[in-house]
């Protein structure tokens, strides 16, 4: 098997690529634990800027749907909390993250881009958080946590309470993306981004990036519990298992119970 990521560093700028594009780079454990092991190896490092990047037609498809199998709900707390630590590992670090996005950018891989500082798109891709559509609660991969502080509670919501996947256009708009580009422009764009950070005072904006995190009111970490306790419980639902059934294998309209 293939490695899932690639980790390179190059001039003081880091780049984690996610190396999956067979599977829509979705965050199978194998690659969730190279992540979570190349985000801290970043860390150990003394590079200025993180790039967060995919091959392929999607950025990231979020997790695996051959993993999502039944489990008991004690087997199912410690993996749903796991899903969160390259989130928390990308807050934390000091440096500025930019996420690449060149695709789609769905489930898990949104939470991970959001986690980012910057996010650059490519136009028309879609973004969004779909969970509701297969009885998951909205809030899975940080979302609940961080989309209502990047753009309207309103947006937020809807988003989250509908399963919405928004344009990049429209992202751009909400203030959810920092550039829109085509294409062809992408890899300039993110190169020029990254050159203003790399080109700044490490330590200044350390700093600044721990201030707008301490900014954030509600503790992270409450959310994120409150997170793992809302996906142990809504993936253990028959709402769960008739939105898999529905939107992967039978491709019509979820009828969901209330079960």
């Amino acid at each position: 098997m293939s490695a899932p990521l690639r980790l390179e560093s190059k001039d003081g700028v880091a780049t984690i690529t996610l190396t999956r594009p067979d599977r829509m780079n979705a965050l199978a454990l194998d690659m969730l634990d190279a992540l979570v092991e190349a985000l801290d190896t970043v860390k150990r490092g003394d590079d200025r800027v993180l790039v967060l990047a995919a091959e392929g037609p999607a950025f990231c498809a979020g997790a695996d749907r051959s993993e999502m199998i039944e489990r008991a709900p004690a087997e199912w707390e410690p993996i749903v909390d796991h899903y969160l630590d390259p989130v928390r590992q990308i807050a934390d670090l000091d440096i500025p993250v930019i996420a690449k996005l060149q695709g789609d950018t769905v489930g898990g891989g949104f939470g991970l881009a959001i986690a980012c500082d910057f996010r650059i798109a490519r136009e028309g891709i879609r973004m969004g958080a779909p969970f509701v559509k297969i009885g998951l609660a909205g809030c899975d991969m940080s979302a609940g946590y961080y989309l209502p502080r990047l753009i309207p509670l309103g947006a937020a919501t809807e988003m989250m309470m509908t399963g919405r996947l928004i344009k990049a256009d429209e992202a751009f708009e909400l203030g959810l993306v920092h550039r829109v580009v085509s294409i062809e422009d992408l890899d300039a764009e993110v190169d020029s981004f990254v050159q203003k950070l790399r080109n700044g005072p490490p330590i200044a904006l350390a700093f600044t990036k721990r201030a707008i995190r301490r900014s954030l009111d509600s503790p992270r970490d409450a959310e994120f519990d409150y997170e793992v306790f809302a996906q142990t419980n809504c993936i253990q639902t028959e709402d769960h298992r008739e939105g898999v059934r529905a939107f992967f294998d039978e491709k019509r309209l979820p009828e969901f119970k209330g079960r």
